[in-house]
């Protein structure tokens, strides 16, 4: 049976919706939720399944609180396979509809885990999204690597995963902003897909066009996101420049110990005489008189 579920007034704190299926009967499951003022909503649709496909679709009400072909679509991420699809957009206070639709390639069952929030924009301590999918999985970093991208009110936050090793370091640069966005570093410690108290790492949060920097997290999984702050578009143009530090390295210095020398001329001891002489010299040509 399709899921309908009614979330309430989405906020801040994600909400959770793991586990869920789509078949060939009931091929979408719809979630209803309502903002109380122009927010940033965010809608995370992972782990699907392997070797399968689903989309996702977010919808405005038009007015009767009903999910119909009356409501206007605002939103739609359809990446292909089992890739992550998300959304990031401003909306004003209302009610809306996040549609998880099965790809029609698909068979049989298809699993997912989607994850909805709603942060505040504006604002550099509390606008970031919170939601952790896999818009740009750039992989282990073993090079340098340079991305661009645009956000706005209708994206407002892109998310980039990557992995540094041992020695491994990188410099993370925003730049080319036309208005003003930050960044943030977050390890997903739990793994669950969300920005949990402590995960996050680093963040550079200079005004305006100003480039914002983050420097050599060291080894691990990271999460990079650039989020908007101010209501307008901008370009950006974002940096990681990695470098592999030998000078890290402890290589320990294995010395070989040295073999005792033998004494060429060694003395007989006679411990019943005196062990202490040298029976080899004569004592009385040593002695002077005068």
């Amino acid at each position: 049976m399709t899921v309908y579920d009614d979330i309430g007034v989405l906020s801040a704190t994600p909400v959770t919706r793991n586990d869920y299926n789509l078949n060939d009967f009931d091929s979408t499951d719809v979630f209803e939720f309502r903002i109380d003022s122009t927010q940033n909503i965010n809608l995370s649709l992972t782990d699907i399944s392997a070797g399968d496909d689903a989309d996702l679709y977010l919808y405005q009400d038009n007015g009767n609180g009903f999910f119909d072909t009356g409501d206007q679509q605002v939103g739609s991420s359809s990446r292909g396979g089992n890739a992550d699809d998300s959304l990031n957009r401003r909306g004003d206070a209302g009610t809306y509809f996040a549609e998880v639709r099965r790809y029609g390639s698909s068979s049989g069952d298809v699993s997912y885990d989607l994850a909805l929030s709603a942060t505040t924009p504006n604002n550099s301590t509390s606008g970031f999204s919170n939601l952790l999918p896999r818009e740009f999985a750039l992989g282990d970093l073993s090079a340098d690597v340079t991305r661009s991208g645009t956000i706005s009110d209708t994206n407002t936050t892109d998310t980039y995963q990557f992995s540094l090793g041992s020695f491994e370091g990188v410099n993370i640069t925003l730049s080319g902003l036309q208005s003003d966005a930050d960044i943030r570093l977050i390890a997903d410690n739990n793994n669950n897909r969300i920005v949990d108290a402590g995960e996050e790492i680093a963040r550079s949060t200079s005004g305006g066009t100003t480039s914002d920097v983050i420097s050599n997290p060291g080894s691990g999984n990271y999460f990079l996101q650039v989020n908007q702050y101010s209501s307008t578009q901008t370009d950006y143009t974002l940096t990681f420049d990695y470098s592999f530090n030998l000078g890290m390295i402890d290589i320990p210095i294995l010395v070989q110990p040295f073999s005792p020398i033998p004494d060429p001329e060694p003395w007989p001891l006679n411990p019943l005489v005196n062990p202490l002489v040298n029976p080899l010299v004569n004592a009385n040509a040593l002695l002077t008189t005068g």
